[in-house]
């Protein structure tokens, strides 16, 4: 099996943490991510490389109570271009990240320091809460494609952080990554992340990915050096106050 590319990571990501609910319309894929955060709201274009007409996916977002945001992916310079023409902004631009599955879960966590748990618990809840993930964020998780779990990471007999993975078309995807400030630069993300891969490995996931936005330099440097491999990018187009 070949290495998935970037395209192939857009369905993993859209079946391990998607919106409530999506409609196709006009050449535009609308998704209702009832407060979710940004991936699960943001309308995309049916096929990569046609812009549609963007009034019909400025009002279909209107109506579902949600601010206009696209995301645009790899090909779509055309419609990266009308947008700015439009007084769209660039946010969150975001690298997706991926590995064989025994780079990460060639070694398991140490005993003790990582847990599976599903559903999560309230302790768990409380972390991913204290780092800006809430209810419904969690409430995604929920609906996510099966097989799916969340990792619970003990450092020092301490919570240290959470996680959730799911597993699509035999690519595991991990999001939610969260460590609690006192436990960070200690190996916790790590044995959060090696839990999460050999759980995955044993649910016949081959591969192991991430996403996360290029300015957060702590992990896009922790995932090169766990030997994965950026194949490409998205970023998000919002309307400028």
């Amino acid at each position: 099996m070949s290495a998935p590319d970037v395209f192939q990571l857009y369905d993993v990501c859209e079946a391990t943490w998607p919106p409530a609910s999506r409609e196709q319309n006009a050449g535009w894929v609308i998704r209702d991510g009832v407060g979710g955060g940004q991936r699960v709201s943001a309308t995309t274009a049916v096929n990569a490389g046609e812009v549609p007409d963007i009034a019909v996916a400025e009002n279909k977002m209107k109506a579902l109570g949600q601010t206009p945001l696209f995301m645009i992916r790899e090909g779509e310079g055309a419609l990266d271009q009308a947008l700015a023409e439009r007084s769209y902004m660039v946010k969150d631009p975001v690298t997706l990240w991926v590995a064989p599955i025994g780079e990460i879960a060639g070694d398991d966590a140490p005993r003790m320091s990582a847990f599976t748990v599903w559903p999560p618990v309230g302790i768990m809840e409380e972390l991913w809460l204290a780092g800006g993930i809430d209810a419904a964020r969690i409430d995604v998780m929920r609906r996510g494609c099966e097989p799916k779990t969340s990792i619970f990471a003990r450092t020092n007999d301490r919570p240290a952080g959470v996680a959730y993975v799911g597993v699509h078309n035999d690519i595991a995807m991990l999001h939610a990554l969260e460590i609690t400030p006192s436990q960070r630069r200690n190996g916790s993300a790590q044995n959060a992340m090696r839990k999460a891969a050999t759980w995955a490995k044993h649910h016949g996931a081959k591969y192991f990915s991430v996403i996360v936005t290029q300015d957060n330099e702590g992990a896009n440097a922790l995932y090169s050096s766990m030997n994965m491999c950026s194949v490409g990018q998205y970023h998000y187009r919002v309307k400028q106050a």
